[in-house]
This record gives C-alpha cells, sequence and structure tokens, in this order.
C-alpha cells in the first residue's frame, strides 16, 4: 500500500518471505515450468504511481450473488456443497479490509468450464466455478460453492489434481495481485502432486491446506472449511510467480 507525504509519493517496502515458502519458478517435475520460467536474470522495475494506485474495487463492483457459486443458474449445481471462509492478513496479523478475494475451481466432477478442458467428465450446465468478494472490517471473507474434484493432467504417467480451489487478492491496484491454491485436508494425492510438492518447505505446505470447520458447517446444507490468506511474513501463504530467492 502507498501514502503520500506532502508531494512525495511513499512507496511500499516489504521484508523478503522465509527461504522455502514459495515455490521456485523453475520446479522440474512440474514440467511446464521448463516452458515458461525466465531464462535470464530479472529486471527489478519501480513501482511508480501508475503501479500502486486504481482502479477502484469497491463495493458497487460485486453482484449480490458473486460470492454464492451454487445460486448463479436457475438450477443447484451438482456436488456436495461447502462454506470456505478465512480472512485476509498482512504480515504483522493486522486484517487487510476491503480487498478484493476472487477465486476459480473446477466443477464436482473435475472439469472447468473452459474450451480447453475436454476430458471426459460432465460439464455442470448450473456451475461456473468462479465467484468474487471484498473482505470486512476485519478481514473475512466467505464463499458458498461446491467441493471440485480431482482430474487429470499431463504432468506425468497416471497424473491427477488434488481437489483444490484457485484464490487471487487483489491490494489497491490490479498490479498488486497475488495467487494461491487451497487444498483439502487428507488428501491422498499429495505425495504424487508436483505443483503442491514444489514449495520447498514443509510446513509451507501445510499452510495450502484448508481446515474442517465443524462450528461454521450448516447443518442439513453445507460442511465449512477455514482458509486463512497471509500476506507476508513467517506465516505467509504460498503464492505463485514469486522471484527465487538467491
Amino acid at each position: 500500500m502507498s501514502t503520500t507525504e506532502g508531494h512525495r509519493l511513499a512507496l511500499p517496502r516489504y521484508h523478503r518471505d522465509p527461504p522455502g515458502t514459495h515455490p521456485p519458478l523453475d520446479s522440474p517435475a512440474y514440467g511446464s515450468t521448463a516452458l515458461r520460467h525466465p531464462k535470464q536474470p530479472l529486471v527489478v522495475l519501480p513501482h511508480r504511481l501508475t503501479e500502486v494506485t486504481g482502479p477502484l474495487l469497491g463495493p458497487g463492483r460485486i453482484g449480490p450473488l458473486d460470492n454464492d457459486l451454487t445460486r448463479q443458474h436457475p438450477g443447484e449445481p451438482h456436488g456436495q456443497r461447502i462454506i470456505v471462509h478465512g480472512r485476509l492478513l498482512d504480515g504483522n496479523g493486522e486484517p487487510v479490509r476491503d480487498s478484493l478475494v476472487e477465486l476459480w475451481q473446477a466443477n464436482a466432477a473435475g472439469r472447468y468450464k473452459h474450451v480447453r478442458d475436454r476430458w471426459p467428465a460432465p460439464v455442470d450446465p448450473n456451475f461456473d466455478g468462479t465467484g468474487r468478494t471484498l473482505t470486512d472490517s476485519e478481514g473475512r471473507y466467505e464463499f458458498t460453492t461446491i467441493k471440485p474434484g480431482a482430474y487429470p493432467w499431463q504432468n506425468h504417467d497416471n497424473a491427477w489434481r488434488p481437489a483444490h480451489i484457485h484464490f487471487s487478492v487483489f491490494g489497491t491496484a490490479f498490479t498488486q495481485r497475488l495467487v494461491t491454491q487451497m487444498y483439502f485436508p487428507d488428501d491422498p494425492l499429495f505425495a504424487q502432486d508436483p505443483i503442491f510438492n514444489s514449495v520447498p518447505d514443509p510446513k509451507a505446505r501445510q499452510r495450502m491446506i484448508s481446515r474442517f470447520d465443524l462450528d461454521r458447517t450448516q447443518p442439513n446444507w453445507a460442511l465449512a472449511f477455514e482458509f486463512d490468506i497471509v500476506l507476508r511474513g513467517n506465516d505467509s501463504s504460498v503464492f505463485e510467480d514469486e522471484e527465487e530467492d538467491e
């Protein structure tokens, strides 16, 4: 975040997260990183006014059903209804207010509503798999959705991705965006998934796994899972496209 001191723009300064928190850009077991990771040293560009301001992400840009993926169509989607909730926190454990949180995911059969996803699992006409919301004054967010299924991919022989939900969080501008993934407890596919295991620190990997929350589970309606997103520090969430530690 940035502030102004008189006529001078004070740009943000951050401490680097502990080594091993974020996956390296080149993770050999995750095959496609060899095709897309930078081959030359990264060039650091200064953050100026256009990088740290606007556009506005106010409540008027969020629809009433944007955070309930089960009510965006006339019919009910297939699968186990779940509530995903948590807090967006800074490196000091303070809430990040009024931040845009987006998610996208596969449906209960493990298929995305995307033209390039064509493996033989059914497309759910009542489930788009996308949602968004703003954090409240305590940094809290909440979504109602369907638990996604596992799906195959072509990284290695008999490769399957564990069930997961993608999260994106924004600061005050679209250039201040971080992306992470949330997994579910006790998934048997963790051990063979190179994306999950590309995170070097085992403790950081555990922070990508949500916690089953019986207290927030709604009787006869939906199971609940808690997933906090921490932007910086020793308890930082794992984010994609971070620079490699030197």
